[in-house]
This record gives C-alpha cells, structure tokens and sequence, in this order.
C-alpha cells in the first residue's frame, strides 16, 4: 500500500467512525412511548403503523394495537449499499396497512436510485412475516424465505442452529445467530455499528412461549457466547405485553396503558437464561419472566376436560343403572304381591 493510499484509508476510517460518532449522539432514546391502544377500536382505532427513528439509520415501526393485537415491532437498518427490515409484521392487506409503501418512503435514494433492499425474519411465525407480500412488490427487494431450509440455505448454516452468520449492508455489518427454542426457525440479529440486539419472540418484555426447552437454553447459552464482551446498547423484540410494573396485559389485548418500554438489557439474557433452567415445562414465573408451553398446557387442558367429561359419563351410567334396578326391584314386587 503506498503513503498516499495508507493516507486516504486512514482518512476514510476516521471519517467512518466520526459519523457512527456523530450519529449514536444523535440517537433518540430507545424508551419511546408508543400508542397505548383502546378497549374500544371501533371508534378510536389509533395509528395504523408508528415510526420512531433511533438515529439516521436505524427506524423502528410498530403496527397499531387496534391494527393487530399482536402490534409487533420491525426494524430497518441502512447501510450504505442495501437496508435490512427485520420482520415485516402481522397484516397483509395493504389497505389495511401500507406496510409495503411506508418502508419505500424511508428508504434513501429517489425513483431508480432507491436503496436495496433484504427482508429477513427473526422467525415464521405468521405475525412476522403477514407483510411479504406487499414487499415482494418493492423494486430492488429481496425476501429471505421462512422456511427451515430457506434460514439454512441463505446464511449459509448447513449445521444448524450451530454456526453464525454476517450480512454487510455496506459500512455497517448485522451478525446472526441461530436462536431455536421459540420456533425452530428463530435467530437473533446485532448490530455492530449501533450495539442493538433485534431478539424476536426469544428475548422481549412479554410471555415466553416455549416450543422446545433443550433448544431454548441451549440457544440462550449460544447467545451470550457469541456476544461475548461486545458492547450491547439493548436488546429490542418483537413485542410488548406487559406494563412498568411487571403485570402482563390480557391476551389478545387491544389496550396497553403504562406500557412498559420496549429495550431489555444483558442482564435479562442471563436472567432469561436461570428462568429456562427452571421452567418446569408447563407454566413457570421466575426472574421476571412468565413461560409457558401453550401445546402441553392444552394437551393437560384436554385431558382433564376428558377425564370430566368420563366421570360424567360413569355418573350417568351409575344413576341409569340404579334406577334401572329400582324399576324392576319394584317391578318384581308388584308381581309378588
């Protein structure tokens, strides 16, 4: 390399890290306080979707409470050569929510000359992923697929969930790591320019819906392994269920007030860490966390359910057959007489 071109790479890389600089001091708080929905959508719906920017290149969106109960987060990150939306949400009817042409609008660049864009998920599950269709739409977008093999083929993990991943947006580089436990496809997203951690359904203020608990702490010991002592600014998931004081709303609830913030910290990865080590694979609060696994909580559901329904039936026999006896004991006494 000669003086001239060590010179210029030097210039370039301080230049680099006073924008990232310039940029985190630019950063909004994280702690946004977002619509807290209604008891009564019919009359105040509230916004469709809402967009809180964090800093020049990192957006975060939420569809509305009474757009979709479920209200889950996504989150655009631009590089200098292609954006990253994670997630795209619980609602495909663009009439319902333009999803598709929001994101178009947040997108640098004008006409031809708009930045590519990647859509990934953190998992498959419906309500991340309903938007597609109004993405494959954009021009210059790709939409990963959410399908096991899709995860696997394009980040290259052949052994999955072992394995980590890279996607280089273009002077910002998103790490990937396999997160398993609440879905079979999840992963887990940092950031290196910013330190944010997009953790999906694993990590997030609100029910931890267990599908698989070796997978779960497994995946929980693989996430803090890869994040090491890398700086972490927040972990942001996909959605909020619970209020400042720990108490976590109704299922299905359109209405949030005293919402809790959406940012987690490390110390809730360990603490969600000691809270699998103790589920006990039904129903389980501990360290500030509420697990539960709805398939065996329903199977035990259905099993008592029948074993009523069975006692029920052994009742009814058992009083037909005595009155039976009781016809014919006086059946047989009327004859006798």
């Amino acid at each position: 390399m000669t003086a001239t071109r060590r010179a210029l790479h030097g210039i370039s890389a301080f230049a680099l890290v006073y924008l990232l600089a310039f940029a985190a001091a630019r950063a909004e708080p994280l702690g946004a306080k977002w619509n807290e929905g209604t008891p009564d959508c019919a009359t105040k719906p509230g916004p469709a979707l809402e967009i809180h920017r964090y800093d020049e290149r990192t957006v975060i969106l939420r569809e509305g409470l009474c757009t979709t109960w479920e209200a889950p987060f996504m989150y655009l990150l631009i590089g200098t050569e292609k954006a990253l939306l994670i997630d795209s949400g619980d609602v495909e009817d663009a009439g319902k929510l333009a999803l598709g042409s929001a994101v178009q609008k947040l997108l640098p660049g004008e006409g031809s000359q708009k930045l590519p864009l990647l859509v990934v998920h953190t998992h498959r599950h419906l309500d991340h992923r309903a938007g597609d269709q109004q993405l494959m739409r954009l021009p210059r977008t790709q939409v990963v697929g959410f399908d096991l093999d899709s995860v696997k083929k394009f980040y290259n993990l052949p052994a999955w969930p072992e394995g980590s991943a890279q996607i280089n947006l273009g002077e910002r580089t998103v790490d990937v790591v396999p997160t398993p436990g609440h879905s079979e496809t999840e992963v887990t997203f940092y950031d290196r320019s910013t330190g944010l951690v997009f953790s999906g359904d694993f990590l997030l203020p609100a029910r931890i819906l267990v599908d698989d608990i070796d997978a779960y702490r497994q995946s929980a010991a693989r996430l803090v392994k890869a994040l090491g002592d890398r700086p972490v600014t927040a972990f942001l998931g996909g959605h909020i269920e619970m209020d400042v004081h720990g108490e976590l709303f109704d299922w299905q609830s359109t209405y949030h007030p005293h919402e809790r913030p959406l940012p987690m910290a490390r110390a809730d990865l360990q603490a969600l860490a000691a809270a699998l080590a103790r589920f006990n694979g039904f129903y389980t609060e501990s360290g500030g966390f509420t697990l539960m696994n709805w398939f065996r909580i329903l199977l035990v559901i259905a099993a008592v359910v029948v074993l009523v329904l069975l006692a029920l039936v052994l009742a009814l026999v058992w009083v037909l057959a005595r009155y039976l006896r009781r016809r014919r004991r006086a059946r047989v006494a009327a004859q006798a007489a």
